[in-house]
């Protein structure tokens, strides 16, 4: 499967898992929050910053209907009606460009998820490298297909689509010119527990549709990220805030600095460790063989001397014969005296 390369950045097995962090709304539209956020993102390491690009008014409508209430109430905004919750959470536009050049300035990528075609057109004249497509928006095959008509990688979020909904969405993709695609298992719920996560998904995601396969993380702490890169995820995205104790839309299942340098390390540390299939030790390990355990005589023995757990011992170092041996050797007559603390040898004994 070919790597991808985002910005400077090359997205595949072979290299460190990409690392985004996600603003989301947890800026409380708080420009000066959001600059913080961003160069706060940049010390932990993480490799991008990811905004989403939408108003209130292209996400939904503002009508006093249940249908534009959220009726869940295990839902962090239960009670919230989807109008006033987006125009709570966007991100205005005019801080797309000085968040992005701050992102830039301290080496970090900086994209976001667009949520209509507008956005796409929007995000495009800022030169953004990529594009995210949200898990709830997967079905929105123009979005897709507009999107992927820029020729600019897409990132898309799985979430809840059937196996033929993403086969839509890939397809759609394809035919619209892009062929650098990454999806990202995803569980849409905020916050996700580790139990329906089923990062089981990533090697069957791999192999159906032949695309970069990744995790957009909604649980809580970085072990089920860590464990998406040891099954072989390239691309990792947490939301992320400064301080979960002050709030922010998505804070309850975000990152915060401390954690997000963490994930980095962990992840990387997770990457390093899949190697190859590999027995017999690594060179690494070679030296350490020396302490493995052998035959040793353990009180010294005369000529003619019969060799038996009196005077033999399995111990370490390994310099004696193996422990395999150890049947055969007793019961065997000694052809010369030998001191104890001798490794046991074939020429020692009849």
């Amino acid at each position: 499967m070919q790597d991808i390369k985002i910005g400077k950045y090359h997205i595949g097995t072979s290299h460190p898992p990409f690392i985004i962090a996600e603003l989301s709304g947890n800026h409380s539209q708080n420009f000066e929050l959001a600059v913080a956020m961003v160069e706060a993102a940049a010390a932990a390491g993480a490799h991008a910053i990811k905004l989403q690009t939408y108003t209130a008014d292209s996400m939904t409508l503002d009508v006093d209907s249940r249908d534009f209430v959220i009726q869940e109430k295990d839902s962090l905004w239960h009670g919230e009606s989807l109008h006033a919750l987006y125009a709570k959470a966007a991100t205005p536009y005019e801080w797309h460009a000085p968040l992005f050049e701050r992102a830039h300035q301290l080496g970090m990528l900086a994209f976001s998820s667009p949520f209509d075609e507008d956005a796409v057109d929007f995000l495009s004249s800022l030169n953004v490298p990529c594009f995210k497509i949200a898990s709830f928006e997967l079905t929105d095959i123009p979005l897709i297909r507009k999107a992927a008509s820029t020729g600019k990688p897409l990132i898309m979020s799985t979430g809840m689509a059937t196996l033929s909904e993403i086969e839509d969405a890939v397809n759609t993709a394809r035919n619209a010119g892009c062929q650098e695609i990454i999806l990202l298992k995803c569980t849409s719920t905020y916050p996700a527990s580790p139990e329906n996560t089923n990062l089981a998904t990533i090697s069957h995601l791999r192999s159906a549709f032949a695309t970069q396969v990744g995790l957009s993380d909604h649980t809580a702490g970085v072990g089920v990220s860590v464990a998406a890169v040891a099954l072989g995820a390239t691309v990792v995205e947490k939301h992320f805030v400064l301080d979960r104790n002050a709030g922010g839309v998505d804070a309850a299942f975000s990152l915060e600095p401390e954690e997000l340098k963490q994930l980095v390390a962990e992840t990387q540390r997770a990457h390093q460790a899949i190697g190859q299939v590999c027995y017999g030790g690594t060179q690494a390990e070679e030296k350490s063989k020396h302490y493995r355990r052998s035959i040793y005589v353990s009180q010294s023995i005369k000529k003619g001397d019969v060799l038996s757990t009196e005077n033999l011992k399995i111990v370490r170092p390994a310099s004696g014969l193996l422990p395999k041996h150890w049947d055969n050797v007793l019961g065997k007559t000694a052809k010369q005296d030998v001191s104890a603390g001798t490794p046991l040898a074939w020429h020692l004994f009849e």
